[in-house]
């Protein structure tokens, strides 16, 4: 194995990490939104996404721990590798690519979660204008 192997992993893992912030900052947007919201009008909906962002912000803080560790091992197999330390760059490299998986596995359960938020999210408009038809059906019959 060369130096260039486990250099390979440095733009992806560096992608992967700006994704996964870009991914946090919307979650705190979210998060920051849905609070003010809770202020103003307590409603079920919002109980049920602040539940489901409470998961997605602690996976989405594993996952960043995985990727940041899968890039210092991908780091420290470099080094290995400098200093002619063939098997323990090898070994470095093998963990660091196994940290990145489950890094990848942490993102694919975020992203389960994030879809079922969304089902809700849809699911409380939906029911919104169900009931503003039967009202408005109502009102009209009445007039």
């Amino acid at each position: 194995m060369t130096l260039t192997t486990p250099a390979l992993l440095f733009p992806a893992i560096s992608l992967l990490l700006l994704a996964y912030t870009n991914r946090f900052l919307v979650l705190a947007q979210l998060i920051r939104k849905l609070a003010q919201e809770e202020r103003n009008q307590h409603q079920e909906t919002n109980t049920r996404q602040i539940m489901l962002l409470r998961r997605r912000i602690s996976l989405t803080k594993r996952m960043q721990l995985a990727g940041v560790f899968s890039f210092l091992l991908c780091t420290l197999s470099m080094f290995a590798l400098f200093l002619s330390l063939e098997l323990m760059g090898m070994v470095l490299f093998g963990v660091s690519l196994v940290t990145l998986s489950v890094s990848l596995i942490y993102s694919l359960w975020e992203i389960q979660i994030s879809t079922n938020a969304l089902n809700v999210q849809l699911q409380d408009v939906e029911d919104q204008l169900r009931t503003g038809k039967s009202q408005g059906g109502k009102r009209g019959g009445d007039a």
